[in-house]
């Protein structure tokens, strides 16, 4: 199936955090109140079980109940992209399958971490297997080198993957690389979609072209950066700077904090929507940190 009429995202997708109960297992509940809330935010999607939904630590069955529980609490309000990325084939071919079976809006993969492919083509053969589990549904590739320890060419794997897989749209382009990541967006005429993949550098990105990005921090300062959005279509480059500051004192904090899966997930408590603690080993807040955490929100005015 062509992917060439596929809609563009224009806009933020939150790559959602996977909530957890007090024994560490699945909350679904959570969701309908987490959908409801991004819903509200126009924000254009969520991207499930990505690094900040923590998603090589969770099951083959736990990403699927996640995966329903999510288009379910969607509704069509949003797009749901589906990350079914694994160590094993076998996994992400039936994560993929089972995407497109329940409707998934899209499907992307980073690279497999333990064996990892030493090529572009050994890459494109793993990313083609998989996507044909899923034949009729938008595929990215997910590139973050600083995670899966795999440095490919992104314009290489594009060059590659662009005859051998139909259904590729586009990249998730998780890396500080902006020559590449502009080399990618020019490419055959502008021809895949490459989403920004670091929230503290979205503007370095929409200087380069991307329209579209996914990050942790969209789930609860979008309107941070949908004003730098707005600022930079009218050229308001100051403007847009401020607010790209704004973003980074915030990531400054979750860096404090052990990083954007468990300092965002305490900042999502703050906000309302309790997403527990990350799986080990990643460790779980103290109260302590709780209060630390706090005073530093309250201290930017995110909250009173």
């Amino acid at each position: 199936m062509s992917m060439k009429h596929y809609n563009r995202i224009k806009g933020l997708i939150a790559a959602t955090f996977t909530p957890f109960n007090q024994e560490g297992n699945l909350n679904l509940e959570v969701i309908p109140m987490y959908a409801d809330y991004l819903a509200k935010s126009s924000i254009q999607g969520v991207f499930i079980c990505g690094t900040s939904g923590e998603s090589l630590s969770l099951t083959e069955q736990e990403r699927k109940e996640l995966a329903c529980a999510w288009i379910k609490a969607a509704q069509k309000r949003f797009r749901v992209i589906i990350h079914v990325g694994s160590n094993s084939i076998i996994e992400s071919k039936s994560l993929a399958q089972h995407a497109e079976e329940i409707g998934a809006d899209g499907i992307a993969m980073m690279s497999p971490t333990f064996f990892k492919p030493v090529n572009v083509n050994e890459l494109v053969t793993y990313l083609k297997t998989v996507a044909l589990s899923a034949p009729h549904t938008p595929f990215y590739y997910y590139n973050m080198p600083t995670i899966t320890g795999v440095h490919l060419p992104v314009k290489d794997i594009l060059k590659v993957a662009g005859q051998e897989i139909e259904t590729l749209v586009g990249v998730k382009f998780t890396s500080n690389n902006f020559m590449e990541m502009a080399e990618c967006i020019d490419y055959d005429c502008h021809r895949f979609e490459i989403l920004n993949g670091y929230d503290e550098n979205l503007l370095c990105g929409l200087a380069m072209g991307v329209e579209g990005a996914v990050g942790s921090t969209y789930n609860y300062i979008p309107h941070i950066y949908q004003k730098m959005m707005e600022y930079f279509k009218k050229n308001k480059i100051t403007q847009a700077r401020e607010m790209q500051l704004k973003s980074i004192a915030v990531i400054n904090i979750i860096i404090k904090h052990g990083g954007g899966v468990r300092g965002g997930k305490a900042i999502m408590k703050f906000i309302g929507i309790n997403c527990g603690d990350c799986r080990l080993p990643l460790s779980p807040f103290s109260k302590s940190e709780y209060e630390e955490i706090e005073r530093e929100l309250v201290s930017l005015h995110l909250i009173s």
